[in-house]
Protein backbone atom coordinates (compact mmCIF):
# COMPACT_ATOMS: atom_id res chain seq x y z
CA UNK A 1 0.00 0.00 0.00
CA UNK A 2 1.34 3.42 -0.90
CA UNK A 3 1.30 6.22 1.58
CA UNK A 4 -1.10 9.06 0.80
CA UNK A 5 0.59 12.45 0.56
CA UNK A 6 -1.04 15.60 1.80
CA UNK A 7 -0.34 18.47 -0.56
CA UNK A 8 0.94 21.56 1.23
CA UNK A 9 0.23 24.81 -0.68
CA UNK A 10 3.34 26.33 -2.23
CA UNK A 11 2.70 29.65 -0.49
CA UNK A 12 2.76 27.89 2.90
CA UNK A 13 6.00 26.11 2.01
CA UNK A 14 7.46 29.46 0.92
CA UNK A 15 6.42 31.10 4.21
CA UNK A 16 7.94 28.26 6.23
CA UNK A 17 11.13 28.28 4.13
CA UNK A 18 11.73 31.98 4.84
CA UNK A 19 11.11 31.27 8.53
CA UNK A 20 13.55 28.33 8.51
CA UNK A 21 16.24 30.50 6.95
CA UNK A 22 16.07 32.90 9.89
CA UNK A 23 17.61 30.00 11.85
CA UNK A 24 20.59 29.55 9.50
CA UNK A 25 23.41 31.76 10.75
CA UNK A 26 26.60 32.98 9.17
CA UNK A 27 29.03 31.51 11.70
CA UNK A 28 31.60 34.27 11.22
CA UNK A 29 29.13 37.13 11.75
CA UNK A 30 26.56 35.48 14.01
CA UNK A 31 23.52 36.84 12.16
CA UNK A 32 21.02 34.82 10.14
CA UNK A 33 21.13 34.79 6.35
CA UNK A 34 17.77 36.53 5.91
CA UNK A 35 18.71 39.54 8.06
CA UNK A 36 22.12 39.69 6.41
CA UNK A 37 20.32 40.02 3.07
CA UNK A 38 22.10 37.02 1.59
CA UNK A 39 18.94 35.29 0.34
CA UNK A 40 18.04 37.02 -2.93
CA UNK A 41 15.13 34.88 -4.11
CA UNK A 42 13.06 31.92 -2.95
CA UNK A 43 10.55 30.28 -5.28
CA UNK A 44 8.32 27.24 -4.74
CA UNK A 45 6.59 25.30 -7.48
CA UNK A 46 4.69 22.12 -6.68
CA UNK A 47 6.83 21.50 -3.61
CA UNK A 48 10.15 22.10 -5.38
CA UNK A 49 12.08 24.97 -3.77
CA UNK A 50 14.66 27.08 -5.58
CA UNK A 51 16.85 29.51 -3.62
CA UNK A 52 19.23 32.11 -4.99
CA UNK A 53 21.66 33.36 -2.40
CA UNK A 54 25.04 34.97 -2.07
CA UNK A 55 27.78 35.21 0.52
CA UNK A 56 29.44 38.27 1.99
CA UNK A 57 32.52 37.76 -0.22
CA UNK A 58 33.35 35.44 -3.13
CA UNK A 59 36.31 34.04 -1.18
CA UNK A 60 34.16 33.23 1.86
CA UNK A 61 35.36 30.02 3.54
CA UNK A 62 31.70 29.03 4.07
CA UNK A 63 31.00 28.81 0.32
CA UNK A 64 30.44 25.05 0.50
CA UNK A 65 28.72 24.75 3.85
CA UNK A 66 26.24 27.65 3.69
CA UNK A 67 24.28 26.42 0.64
CA UNK A 68 24.22 22.95 2.21
CA UNK A 69 22.86 24.40 5.47
CA UNK A 70 20.13 26.22 3.51
CA UNK A 71 19.22 23.02 1.69
CA UNK A 72 19.03 21.01 4.93
CA UNK A 73 16.90 23.65 6.68
CA UNK A 74 14.35 23.79 3.87
CA UNK A 75 14.30 20.04 3.17
CA UNK A 76 12.82 19.36 6.63
CA UNK A 77 9.64 21.33 5.83
CA UNK A 78 6.63 19.06 5.22
CA UNK A 79 5.59 19.08 1.57
CA UNK A 80 9.04 19.94 0.17
CA UNK A 81 9.98 17.52 -2.59
CA UNK A 82 13.41 18.85 -3.47
CA UNK A 83 15.60 21.89 -2.86
CA UNK A 84 18.01 23.59 -5.25
CA UNK A 85 20.34 26.30 -3.95
CA UNK A 86 22.24 28.47 -6.40
CA UNK A 87 25.10 30.61 -5.17
CA UNK A 88 25.14 33.85 -7.19
CA UNK A 89 27.49 36.82 -7.19
CA UNK A 90 25.30 39.37 -8.95
CA UNK A 91 24.24 41.60 -7.48
CA UNK A 92 27.30 41.62 -5.29
CA UNK A 93 26.34 41.63 -1.61
CA UNK A 94 27.01 44.78 0.39
CA UNK A 95 26.10 45.91 3.93
CA UNK A 96 23.21 48.05 2.64
CA UNK A 97 21.36 44.76 1.96
CA UNK A 98 21.17 43.97 5.68
CA UNK A 99 18.02 44.54 7.68
CA UNK A 100 17.89 47.41 10.15
CA UNK A 101 18.06 44.83 12.95
CA UNK A 102 21.29 43.34 11.58
CA UNK A 103 22.84 46.77 11.10
CA UNK A 104 22.00 47.65 14.72
CA UNK A 105 23.50 44.38 15.99
CA UNK A 106 26.71 45.05 14.07
CA UNK A 107 26.91 48.65 15.24
CA UNK A 108 26.22 50.35 11.91
CA UNK A 109 24.21 52.94 13.87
Amino acid sequence: MTEARIRIPDEEIRRQAWEQLTHVYDPEIGIDLVNLGLVYDLQVQEGDVHVEMSLTTPGCPMSDSMPEAVERAIAMIPGVRQVAVDLVWEPRWNPDMMSEEAKRELGFF
